[in-house]
């Protein structure tokens, strides 16, 4: 990194320009820091986006399977899960300040980094104030690789233990295909029938897989 001028490090780059002038290799090149023998920062931090698949894949690889990537030690990946964590806080208190309805990309991408990187199934609930703000997300079931078994009475206890207007459902598939199955159909129609009975609005369902999410609701399945 000292090889390179001034205006070319990443950290001087971002001070002067921000960081949206950074590559993605740039911006894991100042968290890592330091390389490794006869590997320079930046080849190191090109290097593991490579071994991960681009900074998707490091943000929603499983941290155990991050152990397996050369040039990122127990303190490299603490801190990348700190920054993931910092990523889904700072996304919580934004969904928490606005709409749901405003910001249909980032409760995506939220959900996303909440659940993409789970080996097991897990159904989740977003709680929505009446100004249809989030007020929590919550882990409510979780099951085996392909099935997990969801009870619509727990839904509704907690919705109203939120005192929730409208709710946002979603589950990821760890076979890393996000297509609704017809299960996933059916246990949809069935949360909304049992949450109508308490005025609680079922505005989408999120299917999860590590590369993308989808929604039930532009499917119009909802």
């Amino acid at each position: 990194m000292r090889d390179l001028p001034a205006a070319l490090r990443p950290r001087e780059k971002l001070l002067s320009h921000g960081p949206q002038a950074l590559a993605d290799a740039e911006l894991l090149a100042l968290l890592l820091r330091t390389g490794l023998r006869g590997q320079g920062v930046l080849q190191l931090a090109e290097a593991v986006l490579a071994q991960c698949g681009g900074l998707a894949g490091l943000l929603t690889e499983d941290p155990a399977s991050l152990g397996r990537v050369r040039g990122l030690g127990p303190a490299r990946r603490a801190e990348l899960q700190a920054v993931l964590e910092l990523g889904r806080r700072a996304m919580a208190q934004s969904l928490g300040r606005r709409t749901v309805l405003d910001s249909p990309q980032t409760v995506k991408q939220y959900c996303q980094m909440q659940l993409a990187t789970r080996d097991h199934e897990v159904f989740a609930v977003l709680f929505l104030d009446a100004q249809l703000r989030l007020i929590r997300l919550d882990e409510l079931f979780r099951g085996t690789l392909t099935q997990t078994s969801v009870y619509p009475r727990e839904v509704v206890k907690r919705a109203l233990a939120h005192n929730a207007a409208a709710v946002i459902l979603a589950h990821n598939h760890p076979s890393g295909v996000a297509e609704p199955s017809r299960a996933d159909e059916f246990l949809t129609q069935q949360l909304k029938t049992a949450l109508a009975l308490v005025d609680v609005r079922v505005l989408d369902h999120l299917v999860v897989a590590r590369a993308a999410v989808v929604s039930m609701a532009e499917r119009g399945l909802v």
